[in-house]
């Protein structure tokens, strides 16, 4: 009787054993799609993702592109890894190229973007956030694609009332408070995220605070959030002591990972590891790349002054803007930001931003 037990109870054993492996194959060989690869997040996700063993499509507009990412692969001595990427040429704000790059495709990582704060590029931050994710969430539909994360922006979020005190995925959106048309841009980004659900698509989004990564490049090393240790590095004299969410890269790729992992849909998470003065997190930079460090306190008028008078260069030299209306606002704001929803999901634990300075310091100095 103890051996018919124990043979019933291997055989199940061995059943629920083969199921899990057979889950796991199943999962190891499917398509992943990753937009915006190129990037600072995508890159680093194709990445994590490759070193998982997952299968790779990725998209670029041009091959520069490439070798921006194979340079991060090159960076962390991957680059065998970055062979294995399937790349196909196309632009979410281009349908017909989008047609073969869905085929066979079985999760996707929305990570593309257009970044800017400068009230000119309305319209193109418009039609590459909101209308490319429209793009993206109707062909996932159309090809029944399983999964879609979506990498939103703090930006994103809601204003708070006057007996509030911290932002928390759940905060209303108020739209007559002022607010950078890259924000409305990713709002109704968000917007079609939303609506691909209430039409059957699973689907999570991430809202990053500033997201601190090493660059492949130099170029990359001028541009999003990368920019302000290049800007450090130059001796930049000036700072402010608003606040934001500050996050590493890779705690965003490994979050982004696991919620496609999971069983959760339909929801959002504030990704975000400490709550942090510009005035500190500038200082440290400065500090871990040996630099004079910033040292006028720049106030509120002086901002104000700023915004306008860039405004008047831009016009004058027809040139991009460098600080509009919205960022002054932004460099003195002190709203606290929460990230608990996916701390208490998944018991995860944000790198400090002390160690991660550090670390993208060092890979600055290379």
């Amino acid at each position: 009787m103890a051996l018919t037990f124990f043979n019933q109870h291997q055989k199940t054993a061995l059943k629920l054993s083969n199921f899990v492996t057979l889950q796991l194959c199943n999962y190891l060989y499917q398509m992943i799609l990753v937009t915006g690869a190129t990037g600072l997040i995508g890159s680093h996700l194709a990445l994590h993702l490759l070193e998982s063993g997952r299968k790779i499509r990725a998209i670029y507009r041009d091959k520069n592109g490439i070798e921006r990412t194979r340079s991060l692969f090159k960076l962390h001595e991957k680059e065998s890894l970055f062979d294995s990427i399937e790349w196909l040429e196309a632009d979410i704000t281009d349908v017909p190229s989008l047609e073969r790059v869905f085929t066979a495709v079985d999760c996707v990582y929305h990570c593309a973007a257009f970044i800017s704060f400068d009230p000119k590029d309305e319209e193109k931050l418009r039609k590459t956030n909101i209308e490319g994710t429209a793009n993206i969430v109707n062909f996932c539909l159309a090809n029944s694609v399983k999964k879609l994360c979506y990498v939103s922006s703090i930006a994103t979020l809601g204003d708070l009332k006057e007996h509030e005190n911290t932002i928390v995925e759940e905060t209303e959106w108020n739209p007559e408070k002022p607010h950078s048309d890259y924000a409305i841009s990713k709002y109704g980004a968000e917007m079609e995220i939303w609506r691909g659900l209430q039409e059957g698509l699973e689907a999570v989004v991430v809202n990053p605070g500033i997201i601190l990564g090493p660059s492949p490049d130099i170029t990359g090393w001028k541009t999003g959030s990368c920019e302000i240790f290049t800007k450090v590095a130059n001796g930049l004299p000036f700072y402010t002591k608003g606040s934001t969410g500050f996050v590493s890269v890779n705690d965003v790729v490994k979050i982004m990972k696991f919620l496609m992992e999971s069983d959760v849909s339909g929801a959002r998470f504030i990704l975000i590891s400490e709550n942090l003065t510009f005035e500190k997190v500038l200082k440290k930079i400065a500090s871990a790349l040996k630099v004079k460090i910033p040292s006028i306190y720049a106030k509120r008028w002086m901002t104000a002054m700023s915004w306008r008078f860039d405004w008047i260069l831009s016009v004058v030299f027809q040139r991009k803007r460098k600080l509009s209306k919205s960022m002054a606002h932004t460099l003195h704001s002190t709203d606290l930001i929460s990230s608990q929803k996916i701390k208490t999901l998944m018991a995860f634990e944000f790198k400090p931003i002390d160690k991660v300075i550090e670390e993208v310091a060092a890979f600055y100095k290379k």
